[in-house]
């Protein structure tokens, strides 16, 4: 790799980290209140964290066009769209607030998924012009950022919960400002689009194709696994630590300790994987969400949720940080756009159905809150079975291979 190259990737890098801090500090702040908000509009209390469930969806349903259009026309475009949805999402959702209407904090929050799209693809633009070797570093200081997001989030959110006249009117507003700072940060991101020549065939492997590799297979597994249960738990939190006698500013920082969790590994991350192998950080990061689990199973008490959420965020490093830098590896340049896309289409579809899980294990699962709390955490246990089996499935094919 040139020097240039070299030189545009740290750049690039360095833009991504201010993007995770600030405009990524959004998504502890509507995570933490969107369920608060939702349980106070919604008719049904069964349905308080479907606002977050249409983040994921949003998410979700945005990826894989999102991915090709960055394949097209670079990844300014398309994180400059995604600041634009999450903008809109956020008047949107401020609007919703103001008329007291559910169904406007639904379609407002199905638009700010649009930014949680482009936001996953912060991870994969940090690889896009650095060496092998740098590579999984790129990734971990992206991420590492997200430290800074763990704090500002759920701080401006308690400092702007109050701020008006209408409750939760000022964390949206915030989330709004947190947008448009984007418009002054991804100018000056380099390009990175791969020029399409329509009439040049295309030679990469096909969707099917890509799923049939088993490292990349493996690296979709632990990833749609680790980021599920991570928000599988995460979503009930709020309502849980409030249900059990606790107040609102204590859910908010546990919320900010899990997200601290979930960044700080990120500064050694990179390294790890780098003397270690990614398959054992991996297998790590999902003995201890298994842990977290465990520890939330032990009691209701502060300190259970704080250990849990903790062990949650962290467990989730290893595990995510992990897969993206197995899939990274994993697929041409060529292969960028549908593979990519295709990671984040499955992720946030399983992230979607635990985000929708969520509320109804721990609203509509038992006569308590503490029976509730208990079904979300037992419900970790089927998909860390299948991510450990897709890990020893990987395991076996590489002796075969050998």
């Amino acid at each position: 790799m040139t020097d240039s190259m070299t030189s545009y990737a740290k750049r690039n890098v360095l833009i991504l980290i201010i993007a995770q801090a600030v405009l990524g500090a959004q998504m502890p702040l509507l995570f933490t209140f969107s369920g608060l908000a939702g349980q106070k509009l919604a008719s049904n209390i069964c349905f308080a964290t479907l606002p977050i469930s249409m983040i994921v969806f949003g998410s979700m349903t945005t990826a894989p066009w999102l991915s090709q259009f960055m394949q097209r026309f670079g990844r300014t475009a398309g994180f400059l769209l995604g600041a634009t949805g999450g903008a809109a999402g956020a008047l949107v959702c401020a609007y919703a607030i103001y008329i007291s209407s559910f169904g406007w904090l639904l379609a407002g929050s199905y638009l700010t998924g649009i930014y949680m799209s482009a936001h996953g693809f912060y991870r994969f633009a940090a690889t896009d012009l650095a060496s092998d070797d740098y590579r999984p570093k790129a990734i971990s200081y992206v991420m590492a950022a997200g430290l800074l997001s763990a704090v500002i989030g759920p701080q401006l959110g308690a400092a702007s919960f109050q701020a008006m006249a209408i409750p939760f009117l000022g964390v949206y507003a915030a989330a709004f400002a947190l947008n448009c700072i984007g418009f002054l940060i991804f100018p000056f991101l380099k390009s990175s689009a791969v020029p399409v020549d329509k009439d040049k065939p295309y030679t990469g492997r096909t969707r099917t194709e890509l799923l049939k590799n088993p490292r990349i297979a493996t690296a979709i597994i632990c990833a749609m696994v680790s980021y599920a249960l991570m928000n599988l738990v995460m979503t009930s939190t709020p309502l849980a630590v409030v249900g059990c006698g606790f107040t609102e500013g204590d859910a908010g920082n546990i919320v900010t300790a899990h997200v601290f969790a979930m960044f700080a590994p990120s500064f050694f991350t990179g390294h790890l994987i780098a003397r270690f192998g990614v398959e054992k950080i991996m297998g790590t990061g999902l003995f201890i969400l298994m842990c977290a689990g465990l520890v939330a199973l032990a009691g209701v008490q502060l300190s259970n949720f704080f250990i849990a959420l903790a062990l949650l965020g962290i467990g989730w490093n290893f595990g995510f940080i992990g897969a993206t830098a197995m899939l990274a590896t994993s697929h041409t340049p060529e292969e960028r756009g549908k593979a990519q896309g295709m990671n984040d289409f499955l992720v946030f579809g399983l992230v979607t159905v635990a985000s929708l899980a969520s509320g109804g294990l721990m609203n509509c699962s038992g006569g308590s809150v503490i029976q509730g709390w208990n079904a979300v955490n037992l419900a970790m246990i089927p998909f860390l079975m299948l991510a450990f089996g897709a890990l020893v499935w990987l395991a076996m094919n590489r002796r075969k291979a050998a």
